[in-house]
């Protein structure tokens, strides 16, 4: 029997038009707009075209946005200028710094510049340092992880008690997932390129997420029968027969995991919604504790 498809593209719907709602509520109240602010350092493309998808989401949900643009061989004090001047702009609620950012740039020092309470993509070393901490609470948790554990809420009865396998441990996905996992009772597992015998550990998971990026590593045998698979991984493949020449593909091999899993989210329209439709959940948070000072 084939898995149930976690439908991320749905959930990431309803979470906007919740936020749009409720700043359409906030304008009508007299108050701002939200508002957030873009550093992008370089020319990568992946990072242009992710930058213009959120800048575009903003608009959809009124939310206003800033873009702001370094070159690739910018100093580490013309960043940490920009973040500092972003962090006086009673317009910006929310910074977001695309990552990554050139080899040149100290990216700690640059997270750690950005204002706790504009921490909007959940990476200032407090915010982490809170998630890692029993009986500490962080102002922002990163929007992957954030969505990732929202689908899960959302397909399981319960995440206490169940054992939770996270294949990656970047500091982006896999280490925060695996932390927000611990916070929700669960028992995890980070696995990674040096665990041995990993379809051994991976079939002991009632909870798989793969964030590792590297395409149709997970095969069908190596997921337990029922298990909840959520698939992070973005990874484009060539493929002679689609339009462009290559396709989308996660962590998993999709249609042998399908049929052994109990649930899984696809690659495309899974995970990748959900990030954008959490920055903007954060964001509008972000404007509500402003209003609170």
């Amino acid at each position: 029997m084939s898995a149930t498809i976690i439908d991320g593209a749905a959930y990431a719907e309803k979470i906007r038009a919740e936020v749009t709602g409720k700043v359409k509520q906030r304008v009508a109240a007299g108050k701002s707009a939200p508002g957030l602010a873009t550093v992008l350092v370089g020319d990568d493309p992946a990072s242009h075209v992710y930058v213009r998808s959120k800048h575009k989401a903003c608009q959809a949900a009124g939310i206003a946005s800033f873009g702001y643009e370094l070159p690739a061989n910018a100093s580490q004090e013309q960043v940490e200028a920009l973040v500092k001047q972003l962090n006086d702009d009673p317009r910006v609620n929310g910074i977001l710094v695309q990552l990554p950012m050139p080899a040149s740039i100290d990216e700690e020092r640059v997270l750690s510049a950005i204002k706790l309470e504009k921490d909007v993509d959940g990476f200032h070393p407090i915010n982490i340092g809170r998630l890692a901490q029993k009986g500490r609470t962080p102002l922002f948790v990163p929007c992957t992880p954030s969505g990732v554990i929202y689908l899960l809420e959302h397909t399981l009865p319960s995440l206490a008690g169940v054992n939770a396998v996270v294949l990656g441990r970047s500091n982006i996905v896999g280490m925060p997932v695996a932390l927000l996992l611990i916070r929700a009772n669960a028992t995890v597992t980070l696995a990674h390129s040096h665990s041995k015998d990993l379809p051994g550990i991976i079939r002991q998971a009632d909870v798989l997420v793969t964030a590792v990026g590297r395409s149709n590593m997970v095969r069908g045998d190596w997921v337990k029968p029922g298990a909840v698979v959520i698939d992070v991984g973005i990874n484009r493949i060539e493929d002679k027969t689609a339009p462009k020449g290559t396709r989308l593909v996660g962590d998993v091999v999709f249609d042998e995991v399908k049929e052994v899993a109990g649930a899984i989210t696809p690659v495309p329209g899974g995970v990748g919604p959900m990030t954008i439709a959490m920055l903007l959940r954060n964001t509008l948070s972000a404007a509500e504790l402003a209003d609170k000072k």
